[in-house]
């Protein structure tokens, strides 16, 4: 606000933004084009079964990422066990294990020839699935139960650092009038963590509702493959288009709450007294319980399956340590480093001018560049489809208008969508690591360059970027994971025959095969964990 920037700053803001928006607004223009027979035909037939079929399974993931979280949050938080300090990171694991992957696992542990039904076969003589009942794996409920293995860690997290940030004095006021731990819990630990718990619930079912890997394997059919199967069996974009905006308007709503419950959650910080954790201490059997909770919790969501994942990866590594591997390693990797440092450079720029510049109108651009992160992969395929399609339609015109052969799908065809459409998710990512990086630089500081004669370049350049290094580092290191664990995204718009990591692990998921990807797989995981161990260890600090 010290700065007069030159009006090239705010077009070159304004110009990434747009550029940003761009595919939403496609989306939204392609979705309101005529389409009677593929749409008409989908909402006779198939669609009501999709829209059910996405609200129930954000419901039942969300009620079991609650049900799973809370008291792992709470013990965690406000009772000292043995084990505790490990569980108080190690829970926040399960977020590197691809969902589609522990779907996988326990489905080969579960099927009908799995090692479980093999031993209670064997165990009670019975000879035919009509002789006993199993819960079905590969059903809406299993994926459900798979993605709330996975998903609760946002839950955790956010519950757990708002149980610890709760006033010691009431925990203190609540024992002198006689609650117990579990009336302190039930009356006044968990109604004021409610913001929190609205916000971490929110976060679950937007990623619930943008996962496509884990009910295409289970065959459930929801919109996410609603809007593959449009796209690729009958080859309607606007119908695509259609159906995405239908899940856009339930993300925008689930984004509208989640707003609404942190705008609740800043005031009930202001009226919080932070001080002196307030702790139980458990022994005995109340101790080894809380242990035996959170262990299991952990070694369903995580351990297992990663355990199993080793096995595979052992039995099966000659074959899997091929040119193959290599290759899809090779190109997760320049794609990811790519993305991260393109989304780093968009966040520099528009959060300077943003703070720099006097003009009101110029804190708009990182709001708008801010909105592709609330697309699913799938949504944000479509949408940039459409004005990449006109381009390549356009530049063929052209071509042949000059008498030249058109060149054909050289955009559509290529990585550089594929490219885009990573940016275009994950700014948003490194726009706000960097803005909570700004926060920590005094204005006063700006005034000082201003006044020794530095210019808008030369603030951004020598005073801004080295104090920025950590928020710079994070976002690059946030954009690089979700680069490397993209999916949706990459399935639709990846050029034939080029394949990373991510897309990799999927086919032989998808034959049946994870045997063959286990070691692809752990690399995606173990990437995964750096981020995760970045995050405990800055929460640990801010402490």
């Amino acid at each position: 606000m010290i700065l007069g920037l030159a009006r090239r700053w705010s077009v070159a803001s304004y110009t990434l933004a747009l550029l940003i928006v761009m595919p939403l607004i496609a989306l939204i223009l392609q979705s309101l084009m005529p389409d009677e027979a593929v749409f008409g035909h989908l909402i006779d037939t198939v669609l009501p079964t999709y829209i059910s079929n996405s609200l129930l399974l954000m419901f039942w993931v969300v009620i079991g990422a609650l049900f799973l979280a809370i008291p792992a949050a709470w013990l965690v938080a406000k009772c000292r066990f043995p084990g505790r300090n490990i569980f108080q990171w190690a829970l926040l694991l399960p977020l590197a294990m691809p969902a589609y992957v522990v779907a996988y696992v326990y489905t080969d542990l579960f099927d009908y020839a799995g090692p479980v039904q093999r031993s209670l076969r064997g165990l009670f003589g019975w000879q035919t699935p009509h002789d006993y009942y199993f819960p079905e794996v590969r059903s809406l409920g299993g994926a459900a139960i798979m993605l709330s293995l996975v998903l609760f860690p946002y839950i955790y997290l956010l519950a757990r650092t708002a149980f610890m940030e709760q006033s010691v004095s009431l925990g203190h006021a609540a024992r002198v009038m006689g609650c117990t731990p579990w009336k302190s819990f039930w009356r006044l630990s968990l109604p004021m963590a409610r913001p929190a718990l609205a916000v971490g619930a929110t976060l679950v079912a937007m990623e619930t509702a943008a996962d496509f890997a884990t009910v295409s394997y289970f065959a459930v059919p929801t919109l996410t493959t609603a809007v593959y199967d449009t796209w690729f069996e009958y080859g309607s974009l606007t119908a695509a288009a259609k159906i995405s905006t239908i899940m856009l308007f339930v993300v925008f709503a689930m984004v509208g709450f989640e707003r609404f419950a942190r705008r609740k959650q800043q005031l009930f910080q202001k009226q919080s007294t932070p001080g002196e954790l307030d702790s139980y201490s458990l022994s005995g059997v109340r101790a080894f319980a809380a242990t035996a909770y959170c262990f299991g919790l952990l070694t369903l969501a995580f351990l297992l399956p990663f355990v199993i994942l080793l096995q595979y990866a052992w039995a099966y590594f000659a074959e899997s340590w091929n040119a193959k591997f290599f290759e899809y390693s090779f190109n997760s990797l320049w794609i990811s480093l790519l993305v991260s440092v393109i989304c780093v450079c968009i966040g520099i720029l528009l959060m300077f001018v943003r703070r720099a510049s006097p003009r009101r109108a110029d804190m708009l651009p990182s709001r708008f560049a801010s909105t592709g992160y609330a697309l699913p992969g799938t949504v944000l395929a479509i949408g940039i489809l459409v004005p990449f399609t006109l381009l390549d339609f356009a530049i063929n015109d052209v071509a042949e208008y000059f008498g030249f052969a058109g060149p054909g799908l050289i955009l559509t065809g290529s990585t550089f969508i594929l490219i885009c459409a990573f940016c275009i998710r994950f700014a948003a990512i490194a726009i706000g690591s960097i803005e909570t990086s700004y926060k920590r630089i005094s204005p006063s500081l700006d005034m000082a360059s201003v006044t020794l004669g530095l210019t808008p370049k030369s603030l951004l350049t020598r005073v801004h970027i080295p104090l920025l290094r950590k928020g710079i580092f994070a976002g690059l290191l946030l954009v690089f994971i979700e680069c490397m664990k993209e999916l949706p995204a990459a399935l639709l718009l990846r050029p034939i025959g080029f394949e990373n990591l991510a897309t990799y692990v999927f086919q032989f998921v998808s034959d049946e095969q994870l045997e063959h990807g286990a070691l692809a797989a752990i690399v995606i995981v173990l990437v995964g964990l750096v981020p995760l161990i970045y995050l405990n260890r800055s929460l640990e600090q801010e402490k």
